[in-house]
C-alpha cells in the first residue's frame, strides 16, 4: 500500500481552503496553497481531497437548487401579441429590429430596420449606439417615411425598446408587442430584411461610414429597396408597386 507523502500540515491546509471554497477544484486549490509557500502538486491535492471525503471527513455541500433565468420585466405598455390580432394590411405590423454594423477596425454601428410584413416596405437608419432615446427618434423617422399610419410594432426584447420609445409608442398610440425570449424567427420577416441589407448595400457601399454622410446613402438605398428593387414575396412587385395595387383596389390608405 502506496504511504502518503504529503504533512500533515498541508492535509489540514487542504481541508481548510476546501471548506471555506466548497466549489472549488484541485488546481484552484492548488493556486492557495502555494500563495501560503506550500510546495506540492495538483495531483497530491487530488489525492488529499479524495482521501478526506473517504474518510467522511470532507463532505459535500448541501445543493440548493435555484433559477438562474433572469427575472422578467414588467412592462407598463408593451405586451404579448395577442393570438387573434389579425394582420390584414399595410401598417398593421410593423416589425423592428437593430443590427451591428463593423464597417471599419474598431467601429461599431447600430443599423435600425423597421419593415412593413404585409407591404415588404422598410425604414432603415444608422446611430452610434442602440439606446431607447435613439429608438424614440427612429420611432419618429419611420412614422414619417412610412405611407402609411402604423398601427402596432414587434420588438424583441432589447433595451432599447423600453423607457422612452415604449412610452413614446402609448403616446402615440400604437400597439406595442415583444417577442418571447429567445425567438428571433418570430420577427423573421425583419431579420431577412437585415440579410438584405447588409449584403446589397454595406458590402457593397465604398462609404467611408461617417455618420451623417452614411444616413444620406442609408436614404437613397431605402428609396431603392421600396421603389426599385423587385421583391420576390410580392411576385417581383417593389413595395411601392405593390402598395399603389392595393390603393386601386381599395384595401389601403396612402400618405404620399
Amino acid at each position: 500500500m502506496r504511504c502518503p507523502t504529503y504533512t500533515p500540515e498541508l492535509v489540514e491546509a487542504v481541508l481548510r481552503l476546501r471548506e471555506k471554497y466548497p466549489r472549488w477544484g484541485k488546481d484552484k486549490i492548488l493556486v492557495k496553497l502555494k500563495e501560503e509557500d506550500y510546495q506540492t502538486s495538483a495531483s497530491t491535492v487530488g489525492r488529499i481531497l479524495r482521501r478526506l471525503k473517504e474518510r467522511g471527513v470532507l463532505k459535500e455541500p448541501e445543493t440548493h437548487y435555484v433559477s438562474a433565468g433572469k427575472r422578467a420585466r414588467v412592462r407598463p405598455y408593451a405586451q404579448r401579441k395577442p393570438r387573434d390580432y389579425e394582420v390584414k394590411g399595410a401598417g398593421d405590423l410593423v416589425e423592428l429590429d437593430t443590427l451591428d454594423i463593423r464597417p471599419l477596425p474598431g467601429m461599431v454601428l447600430k443599423h435600425f430596420t423597421a419593415h412593413d410584413v404585409i407591404s415588404k416596405w422598410d425604414v432603415i437608419g444608422a446611430y452610434s449606439k442602440a439606446t431607447s432615446v435613439n429608438a424614440s427618434h427612429f420611432l419618429n423617422t419611420l412614422e414619417q417615411r412610412m405611407p402609411f399610419p402604423v398601427k402596432a410594432i414587434q420588438v424583441d426584447g432589447g433595451s432599447e425598446f423600453e423607457a422612452f420609445f415604449e412610452e413614446e409608442c402609448q403616446r402615440r398610440g400604437i400597439k406595442l408587442f415583444v417577442l418571447p425570449p429567445r425567438s428571433p424567427k418570430l420577427n423573421g420577416g425583419v431579420e431577412r430584411a437585415h440579410r438584405t441589407h447588409t449584403e446589397e448595400f454595406y458590402e457593397v457601399t465604398d462609404s467611408t461610414f461617417e455618420l451623417s454622410k452614411l444616413r444620406e446613402e442609408l436614404l437613397e438605398w431605402e428609396k431603392v429597396y421600396n421603389t426599385v428593387r423587385p421583391h420576390q414575396a410580392l411576385g417581383y412587385l417593389t413595395p411601392a408597386q405593390f402598395l399603389e395595387k392595393q390603393r386601386r383596389g381599395g384595401k389601403v390608405s396612402l400618405r404620399y
